[in-house]
């Protein structure tokens, strides 16, 4: 049961403002959606003014590590180059890499290549061939504030049908994020991303979403990306999260590799593609916070 809080007493969230003038009508507003059945975020994912420069910040530098291995990708180079340059860079810009070490992950990023879905492990075996499509997803933690965001590269001359695949899931990227809106829900977005995908011919993975995002690496909701409008949970501001579909050429199944138990597969053998983008949601639409 919340403590009841009163009209002159300090927000809940942190702000060091009275209730009255921060979170008491976002308050009434969500009691009132509750009602209605909706699922409501909880308190402890909104983020107060303070966190949020904080994000922005650690978003920062995951945008600018992500530009500088940008320039640095080559046929021949190996995954495990990519990884240590990561490292480098993040470090150098004062931030530490999230995945190293997380839940055992050990490295410190992921590259996902051709029909890996997700969660690649770097490796010195594992070289960038011509017409390669990869995914890299860093994720930084920087003054305790978490970030996370990915990308697709497309080494040399890739063929027609894998670069079709790439630019497909940035569209969906960018009309899932044309849904995200104070008020709104989360299925909108995901409703939006899964028929862009499928009108072209593709399916989308649905035992792996996006993640709420901030204090901790991986937070509430849950994000689906073959959600229905209307559905899932209601968008306020101060909501922080990831927008991250993983799109495969032919069917969604998936598997996990036996061997590190952490590279995701597609069942088929066929490519897969992923773009990551950490979002806040604000009182008149949306912000990115690292892409």
């Amino acid at each position: 049961m919340l403590k009841k809080i009163g009209r002159n007493d300090l927000c809940w969230c942190g702000s060091g403002i009275k209730y009255k003038k921060c979170h008491e009508s976002f308050d009434e507003k969500l009691s009132w959606y509750k009602t209605q059945g909706c699922i409501i975020p909880p308190r402890k994912i909104i983020k107060n003014p303070e966190q949020i420069i904080g994000l922005r910040e650690s978003g920062k530098i995951n945008i600018a590590v992500l530009d500088y291995i940008s320039e640095q990708l080559h046929i021949g180079m190996t995954t495990e180059q990519i990884d240590l340059l990561i490292y480098e860079k993040t470090k150098a810009l004062g931030g530490i890499p999230a995945t190293l070490n997380y839940e055992g992950f050990p490295k410190s990023t992921c590259t996902s290549i051709n029909d890996q879905v997700c969660h690649g492990i770097p490796s010195n075996d594992v070289s960038l061939k011509d017409g390669d499509i990869i995914n890299i997803d860093v994720s930084t933690i920087y003054n305790g504030f978490f970030s996370d965001s990915s990308r697709m590269f497309c080494i040399g001359n890739v063929n027609h049908e894998k670069k079709k695949l790439v630019d497909v899931v940035k569209e969906c990227i960018e009309l899932g994020l044309a849904q995200i809106k104070p008020w709104g829900f989360l299925g909108d977005m995901g409703q939006a991303v899964h028929e862009h995908a499928r009108s072209n011919g593709y399916t989308v993975v649905q035992e792996i979403g996006g993640h709420g995002i901030g204090l901790e690496f991986h937070e509430e909701p849950w994000v689906s990306h073959v959600s229905k409008k209307g559905t899932e949970m209601l968008l306020v501001p101060g909501m922080v999260f990831t927008i991250e579909p993983m799109v495969n050429m032919g069917t969604d199944e998936i598997f996990v590799d036996d061997n590190d138990g952490w590279t995701v597969y597609t069942a088929d053998g066929m490519p897969s593609a992923q773009w990551e983008v950490m979002v806040l949601v604000t009182n008149d639409g949306y912000e990115i916070l690292a892409y």
